[in-house]
């Protein structure tokens, strides 16, 4: 059981970039296994946990959106793993499959992964590649709606199904969670249907539909930004803000 450390909050606050406050602040502790981190507030609703770790020169950056399948509506399943694809083939001001391409550049490794509560997209780079990989974040967070394209959902549209028809169709008893999930929970339960989603599903699926999902999900209230590694606290923060804080919240939850 860890102690939050609020004594110096409202002092922090008050150094705080406009629009940020400090919620929590835990520090490392002899007598507990803890790590240590604080925990920020944008006005827009965007969570931001810092944790500062200065044994290599790396800096990780992960964003999660608090939506997985279970989000999903029956017979619309597979959105969240569709999104996931989805937010790698450019926003406003990164071209079509530049994303990858930015961050190998940069000397780092990027990934994303989709379960049935959370979304999470996330960068491990150099730590002076920092603001580049919250500006990416950010872009593809408020500006990918106005790029998705027929052409774009089509594409991504083949490639789930073909990673359905990999990683579970056509291999052995690749349908068992599934098929244990559809025993254990009733079908209108969110989850019984598997992640990657239904092949019919898919295949209903429209753009308008994907755009809805993202204009639901996707907004800053319902994102976590969390960053460790060898950063500068102040300086991240101001990044944070510059890139994040004008973006506007999403529904509430």
């Amino acid at each position: 059981m860890y102690r939050p450390k609020n004594t110096s909050r409202t002092h922090e606050n008050e150094t705080l970039p406009a629009g940020i406050s400090l919620i929590e602040n835990v520090e490392a502790s002899a007598e507990r296994i803890s790590i240590p981190f604080k925990k920020y507030k944008l006005a827009n609703g965007l969570t931001v946990i810092l944790h500062q770790d200065n044994s290599d020169p790396l800096v990780h950056v992960d964003v999660t959106y608090h939506v997985g399948s279970a989000r999903e509506q029956l017979g619309k399943s597979g959105f969240a793993h569709f999104f996931e694809h989805m937010m790698f083939q450019g926003s406003k001001n990164v071209a079509d499959e530049q994303h990858f391409k930015i961050v190998t550049q940069s000397g780092g490794n990027l990934n994303g992964t989709t379960n049935t509560d959370r979304t999470n997209y996330y960068e491990t780079v150099p730590k002076n590649q920092l603001e580049k990989m919250l500006w990416l974040e950010s872009d593809r967070m408020g500006f990918l709606l106005e790029t998705i394209t027929e052409e774009k959902f089509e594409i991504q549209r083949a490639t789930v199904k073909n990673e359905r028809g990999q990683n579970v169709d056509n291999r052995p008893y690749g349908r068992l969670n599934e098929t244990i999930n559809q025993m254990i929970y009733p079908r209108e339960h969110p989850y019984s249907w598997p992640v990657i989603g239904y092949m019919s599903d898919l295949d209903r699926g429209t753009v308008t539909d994907l755009k809805e999902f993202f204009s639901r999900w996707y907004g800053p209230n319902n994102a976590v930004l969390t960053i460790g590694g060898d950063i500068d606290e102040v300086q991240t923060l101001s990044w944070v803000n510059k890139y994040f804080g004008g973006l506007q919240s999403g529904p509430s939850s």
